[in-house]
């Protein structure tokens, strides 16, 4: 089981869990891979304070991912299967036969001393391997996609995430996500097969404040526990109730609303808009 919960010692521990991190193999990262983490506390090159409710947290430091499998049909032997404190999925370190190092984000199923490719031609459509959406079987799950041909990977990134190839059209290959969006990207975008490690991550329970701190995050306070000249739904005498949409700080509305740009060219390839948490049903575009 990859969630253990506590027994219930203390109030901290009460409805705490940890993931195990059963599929991790390899306890130490690779120092070449390294790069330096400097953390801001939500404040901008002034020392303004720009994002709110950041602060704190563990030192840590990032690990370079090749997000666009570069190096293309050179077989990579999997070292191991590390923890990222930077992202919920888990990372593999790959050795290329020049004895180059990369890490890519680990597929569930990908164990030590397997063997995975990267190629703009096909390629056997196994757990790890990468390859151009027109040269995938259809039906397969696939992650780490490209949302323009070499732009490097941008959906599909975090632990348990995957898109489903259902079919392709001339020149352009539909997806459909688990949020319900249906999506159209070039054949040309290379993904990788398979499904995200870790999806127990969405699962742990922190359980106290202090866990939360250690990541990083500063305690929130409510908007309608503010004044009425800090927070749109602030002010009011007593636990007063207000009489507007929830909103953030600056009137963006927070249940619901529509928060993607307006005018991005990826916009036109949405063939149907993911469920909305408001009106429970479906955005057509």
């Amino acid at each position: 089981m990859a969630i253990r919960i506590y027994k219930r010692t203390s109030p901290g521990r009460r409805n705490a869990s940890v993931n195990t991190n059963e599929e991790v193999t390899k306890s130490t990262p690779e120092k070449t891979l390294l790069e330096k983490n400097t953390k801001t506390g939500g404040r901008n090159h002034h020392g303004v304070q720009t994002n709110w409710n950041q602060g704190g947290g563990v030192k840590r430091r990032y690990r370079l991912i090749d997000w666009t499998r570069a190096k293309t049909d050179a077989p990579a032997t999997v070292v191991g299967i590390e923890y990222d404190p930077n992202r919920s999925a888990h990372i593999a370190l790959l050795k290329y036969a020049d004895g180059e190092l990369a890490y890519i984000t680990a597929p569930a199923g990908l164990t030590d001393g397997a063997t995975v490719v990267s190629s703009k031609n096909r390629v056997e459509p196994s757990i790890g391997n990468a390859m151009p959406l027109k040269y995938i079987p259809t039906g397969l799950s696939v992650h780490c996609i490209e949302i323009k041909p070499g732009s490097g990977a941008s959906m599909c990134r975090s632990a348990g995430s995957f898109a489903r190839l259902t079919n392709r059209e001339d020149k352009w290959a539909t997806l459909v996500f688990p949020s319900g969006e249906i999506r159209q990207v070039s054949v040309e975008c290379i993904a990788t097969i398979g499904v995200v490690g870790n999806p127990d991550h969405n699962k742990v329970v922190l359980g106290k404040a202090g866990k939360t701190r250690l990541l990083g995050i500063r305690p929130r306070v409510r908007g309608v526990a503010r004044n009425h000249h800090n927070h749109p739904t602030g002010g009011g005498d007593g636990k007063s109730k207000h009489n507007r949409q929830g909103a953030s700080k600056t009137g963006v509305l927070a249940k619901g609303g529509r928060t993607r740009k307006h005018g991005k060219p990826s916009n036109k390839r949405i063939v149907r808009r993911r469920v909305s948490r408001r009106y429970g049903q479906l955005k057509v575009h």
